[in-house]
């Protein structure tokens, strides 16, 4: 790691010699080290050390040229790249690219940021060269980082520090198998920079008289991806599902959801199968139904055409019990306009994921 140290040694002398860029950006540069939590036996045996690392970020502030930049205390919002060294040959190394929000508390002295992207691991998962590694099942996989910082910019000519801590978590969704994936909580120290200090850039602070309640409204969106069972090498299948659910927004920022939707996790069909024949003891129909039906209560954060949605379901039909009564969703939706929206949300059952879920609905 020390061309990592010399990195953050010579950050502030490579800034100064860029060209200010139009409008107001900040650019920071982070050290972290920590460990890689537990919550699982099948990984004990790969944590081994200390993983260490670097977060490089790039953001651009907001003043509230836009109301929903007002309504969350001016965010800042960028990119991020990070390199986190697992200590351990057989987990390999882990190169990351992230979209991040950053929120600011306690009269922005306290940054809160939440990024999500695409990982990349250089030694998964393999039945020859390494059957050690139970983590991860494949090279590239969602990925998922909070960091919660105590920062002080522009201390000096544009120079500030930060620290705090930052938790980083790597899995591929059971979109192949294994997928026990790894979840590392660390302690990070950096320096950020900030561009283009004009007096030109001012907080807007303005009284939004706008009323946001909403009638109940109607939704329906259909949602796809691809999983594996357990098992491993039983190969990728396609995975389904239909909502249908109510929302009632009643402020700002929040509506509240209630619905119902259908599944089809064609994963199931031979791994019913395979349990019937592999373990006679547990009594398993071998022509048990895989669909299942479930109810779900969320909640919808609205940012801007962004939002953030969070559910819990239970399964009211589910003839074939593998993953227990309950499940949660946590997604993100993109609003191409006040009917039409993607959706993008990760479906687990407590710690354990199930699908990386894409789709599309309209809001009536």
């Amino acid at each position: 790691m020390k061309h990592y140290y010399l990195l953050l040694l010579f950050f502030p002398i490579l800034l100064t010699a860029q060209d200010k860029p139009e409008g107001k950006y900040t650019v920071d540069a982070q050290y972290f080290y920590g460990n890689v939590i537990p919550h699982r036996k099948s990984i004990q045996h790969l944590i081994t050390a200390h993983p260490e690392g670097i977060v490089l970020s790039v953001s651009r502030k907001t003043f509230g040229k836009k109301e929903w930049e007002q309504s969350y205390n001016y965010p800042d919002y960028g990119f991020s790249f990070h390199y986190q060294n697992m200590k351990n040959e057989t987990l390999g190394d882990m190169y990351g690219l992230y979209g991040h929000y950053s929120f600011y508390f306690l009269k922005r002295n306290l940054m809160f940021r939440i990024g999500q992207g695409v990982a990349y691991n250089t030694n998964p998962y393999d039945r020859e060269t390494n059957f050690r590694n139970y983590a991860y099942g494949a090279h590239v996989m969602p990925s998922t980082y909070f960091l919660l910082n105590y920062t002080k910019p522009d201390l000096w000519e544009g120079l500030g520090v930060q620290a705090g801590m930052i938790f980083i978590h790597h899995s591929n969704a059971s979109a192949k198998a294994p997928n026990t994936s790894t979840n590392t909580f660390a302690v990070n120290v950096g320096l950020n920079y900030t561009f283009d200090r004009s007096e030109d850039n001012q907080y807007i602070k303005q009284v939004d008289t706008t009323n946001y309640k909403q009638p109940v409204k109607f939704n329906f969106a259909f949602k796809g991806g691809f999983n594996e069972s357990d098992i491993i090498g039983s190969g990728q299948k396609p995975y389904y599902a239909l909502s249908a659910y109510v929302d009632k927004r009643w402020c700002r920022k929040s509506a509240f959801q209630l619905g119902v939707e259908v599944f089809w996790p064609e994963y199931l069909k031979e791994y019913i199968k395979y349990k019937a024949v592999a373990y006679p003891e547990e009594h398993v129909n071998a022509n048990a139904d895989y669909r299942k039906i479930g109810v779900f209560i969320g909640h919808e954060l609205f940012i801007n055409k962004i939002s953030i949605e969070g559910q819990i379901g239970y399964y009211v039909y589910s003839p074939f019990n593998s993953t227990g009564k309950m499940y949660q969703r946590i997604g993100m939706k993109y609003y191409f306009s006040d009917k039409i929206f993607s959706t993008l949300g990760l479906k687990t059952h407590a710690a354990k994921a199930e699908v990386m879920e894409f789709g599309v609905g309209v809001r009536l």
